[in-house]
């Protein structure tokens, strides 16, 4: 479809990307006096420790999983934007431990702004990563919006010995990220023109890959606890892992893997407003290097849209685990850090 003469998607919408989550302080706020699982004995993984999907379990053997993940565009290409939110979306499942079976359409698109052939790509491209994953696009729901709005409820199963939340880490484990960091540093940069297109290709490449890895890394009794590393930067979501797990966390920036110019681009002031609202939340959990320039602190707080997996396992088995996840196609995958006894919080080190 030929773009040129029509309107921007990033033009549409106030955000983009996991960029439009609520910041975590905000979050907690809405969430504090909602009811837990209560009696719902087959409900074994709910709000809690804020999981990346629900779990519920239907007999000894089986669990359905379930999430929901939509946002508004954080690129101009309708195709793309829709692999992008389905990839992100599935991601979830993923990082239970599950795999997806079925999803719906969450679309909420301005009509008097948007050509039907714009929307009718964005769920194109939502449906060939569904193809992708093996699952169909099943119904879903659309609405008129002053915004456009795209996403997937997604129905996944897994066994009950697979699940993996992001509350089980064990002091002593390593931790490993699949994905490189920079997300929201590039979109920043694309949505005021100064993304190069090997830059982009870089970008779309990691955010349609699919995290199918999570399924088969669940199998590892020595993999503890795994979540996906989405809006709330890696910071945020290993300060969720070290809460949930009652441990704390240590990162070594210098092992992070980045895009190949995160760095130049964050230096540069690139930049979405949800890496300071991140740190806004959850900064006075974070100890930093007194040196640390606040353009990498930054990098840390980058809101990832479809990033990689934070996983957590046994440290003897993590260098074969390593092994396992480049060779499943995640060449970025890093060990970048260690889970410690102590007062739950993170440390960086440089």
């Amino acid at each position: 479809m030929d773009t040129a003469t029509l309107p921007r998607l990033t033009a549409l919408a106030h955000g983009g990307g996991c960029g439009c989550k609520l910041a975590p302080s905000v979050l907690q706020q809405l969430l504090a006096d909602q009811p837990a699982g209560g009696p719902f004995s087959r409900l074994i993984v709910g709000t809690e420790t804020g999981d990346d999907a629900a779990v519920w379990r239907l007999d000894d053997e089986t669990c359905v999983i379930a999430t929901t993940d939509f946002f508004m565009p954080m690129v101009d290409d309708p195709f793309d934007f829709g692999r992008i939110a389905a990839t992100n979306a599935i991601s979830d499942v993923y990082a239970m431990g599950g795999k997806p079976i079925m999803a719906l359409a969450i679309l909420g698109m301005p009509i008097d702004k948007m050509p039907a052939e714009m929307v009718r790509e964005i769920l194109r491209g939502g449906s060939a990563i569904c193809a992708e994953a093996g699952i169909p696009v099943a119904g879903g729901h659309s609405i008129d919006s002053p915004e456009p709005i795209y996403g997937l409820a997604v129905i996944g199963t897994g066994s009950s010995s697979s699940i993996r939340r992001n509350s089980g880490a064990r002091a002593g484990d390593a931790l490993i990220l699949t994905k490189a960091l920079g997300v929201g540093i590039y979109s920043a940069a694309f949505k005021k023109g100064a993304l190069p297109t090997d830059a982009y290709a870089e970008l779309l490449q990691s955010t349609t890959l699919l995290n199918r890895v999570g399924a088969e890394l669940a199998k590892h009794s020595h993999v503890h606890a795994v979540t996906d590393v989405t809006g709330f930067g890696i910071l945020g979501h290993a300060l969720e892992m070290a809460r949930g797990s009652n441990k704390r966390i240590a990162i070594d920036a210098d092992a992070i893997a980045l895009f190949t110019r995160c760095a130049e681009l964050a230096e540069q002031g690139f930049v979405t407003g949800a890496s300071h609202r991140n740190w806004a939340s959850y900064g006075a959990a974070v100890v930093l290097p007194d040196d640390l320039p606040a353009w990498r602190r930054h990098i840390l707080t980058d809101p990832q849209t479809s990033g990689g997996l934070l996983v957590s396992c046994r440290a003897d088995q993590a260098d074969a685990l390593l092994e396992e996840i480049l060779a499943a196609g995640y060449p970025a995958a890093r060990t970048i850090g260690v889970v410690e006894e102590g007062e739950p919080g993170l440390r960086v080190t440089a």
